[in-house]
């Protein structure tokens, strides 16, 4: 099994190493062919050492980015999303890169060559990805996997990987209820790994002991509890580990220097986007005549309640009789000017100036309304944990999830953002959510299952 991953790994590497290396190729064409002799004639000369400073800039970025947006986690992601990722990081570098080459001219280039370089780009990265994937699929085929659950239904969980029929093969599911002896005998017959879903934790304690002294892998859907162990600080001070769990979730560093870049990107990008949000509203008037702002209370910080501001993409009476429900799949509520700005999340925009006003911050959960906070504190108590910090215009949950994602799993994600703060995370999660405003699935409605789930408490959820 360790040379089997081995073997997976360095074949991933190799493949992004080829990736890599022909885009190096054809910026440094681009380079040594239109962009260096047009400096030199505005006498601006680049020696041999200067070639290669200029090139590794570029495979710098290409290589950062593209780890970043996942573009080199070939088998990990599906096709499209592995192409996704490659072309909006070399878009990003290609942009960067003009940038730097129009400002060594002193003046605006054509972009003509960087727009040829692009769309070569672009070809390369489609025949790359689609041999990428058929040569990982040939190698490597699907893991065959045990599912063992406990009182909660697996029908989620069986969804979730049915979705990756490419990477991942449900063979059986046994419930804990059968026994520890059962389910290892079970996992040594034939299985590459166990998912543990939703069972008790001393059981799962014993499942995990077994299979990590047997280099088993395992895929665990953590509670509560074991997310909020991740943010722990380790401690030395008795011969003995600690971790410590503090009642705060971000030091005053953290939260001067997080109000610091709020202020300076919401001022700049108030300014930026102004020519944006002026189209916007007038499309929003002249649609129907009503108004063009939606103020609507949410909650952020410690309870705190605040009027969050919106463009109004729904019908001016679309809660008319008085009840608070999230916009579904194919919502007739949506108006057709409010369905493109949806998808573009222009609506959003309006929420700068709850940002600079200090009530909101760039990066953190998103806030909810009171009524619906309510309506899931009775199933999920822990659900006021995701307000120890300031609500955001985006966060973890959204950029590692999805509008219809469940509610308990929303939260799981915003608590692995609070208990794993950093400015650096912040970031990167700003430059993630750049990503996800071309992702459709991030938009997606909640279905008529996930309304209904509102009203009843979800079969065998437990913290233990």
């Amino acid at each position: 099994m360790k040379k089997l991953e081995t073997s997976r790994r360095v074949i991933v590497l190799f493949l992004s190493f080829i990736s890599l290396a022909a885009q190096v190729a054809g910026f440094a064409l681009c380079w040594f062919y239109s962009y260096k002799p047009f400096l030199k004639e505005k006498g601006v000369v680049f020696w041999i050492k200067g070639d290669l400073l200029l090139i590794g800039i570029y495979v710098v970025l290409l290589f950062m980015f593209s780890r970043m947006y996942g573009g080199m986690r070939i088998g990990y992601l599906k096709a499209w999303e592995v192409f996704f990722s490659q072309i909006f990081s070399t878009f990003i570098v290609n942009v960067i890169l003009y940038s730097v080459l129009a400002l060594m001219a002193t003046k605006l280039i054509s972009p003509r060559t960087m727009l040829l370089l692009t769309l070569t780009d672009v070809v390369w990265i489609a025949v790359w990805t689609a041999i990428s994937q058929a040569v990982y699929s040939m190698l490597f085929p699907p893991r065959d996997l045990l599912l063992v659950s406990g009182d909660r239904s697996v029908e989620d969980i069986l969804h979730k990987f049915a979705s990756r029929p490419d990477k991942y093969k449900i063979c059986r599911t046994m419930n804990i209820s059968e026994g520890i002896t059962a389910i290892c005998e079970e996992i040594e017959r034939r299985y590459d790994g166990m998912v543990l879903w939703d069972i008790p934790t001393q059981e799962r304690n014993l499942l995990l002991k077994y299979c990590y002294g047997r280099s088993i892998r395992v895929y665990i859907m953590p509670k509560i509890p074991d997310v909020l162990m991740k943010g722990t600080t380790e401690m030395h001070i008795f011969d003995t580990p600690i971790y410590l769990i503090r009642e705060y979730a971000l030091t005053v560093e953290q939260r001067a220097a997080k109000r610091i870049i709020d202020l300076i990107f919401s001022f700049l990008l108030l300014i930026l986007t102004s020519p944006f949000m002026l189209i916007v509203a007038i499309c929003v008037k002249v649609y129907d005549g009503g108004p063009v702002l939606y103020r609507q209370t949410r909650c952020t910080e410690g309870g705190k309640q605040f009027r969050i501001l919106k463009f109004r993409s729904m019908r001016v009476d679309a809660e008319k009789d008085g009840v608070a429900r999230l916009a579904a799949q194919k919502d007739d509520r949506i108006t057709p000017v409010g369905h493109v700005i949806r998808a573009c999340r222009l609506d959003e925009l309006p929420q700068l100036w709850n940002i600079f006003k200090g009530e909101m911050s760039f990066i953190g959960p998103r806030p909810e309304r009171p009524e619906i906070i309510a309506q899931y504190e009775k199933e999920m108590p822990e659900f006021n944990f995701r307000m120890k910090v300031k609500a955001g215009l985006a966060g973890y949950a959204q950029v590692y999830g999805k509008y219809n994602t469940t509610p308990y799993d929303k939260l799981k994600l915003d608590l692995t953002y609070i208990e794993n703060y950093s400015i650096w995370l912040d970031l990167k999660l700003m430059l993630l959510t750049l990503k996800i405003l071309f992702k459709p699935d991030s938009t997606e409605g909640v279905d008529a299952a996930q309304t209904t789930a509102l009203k009843k408490k979800p079969e065998g959820r437990k913290e233990e």
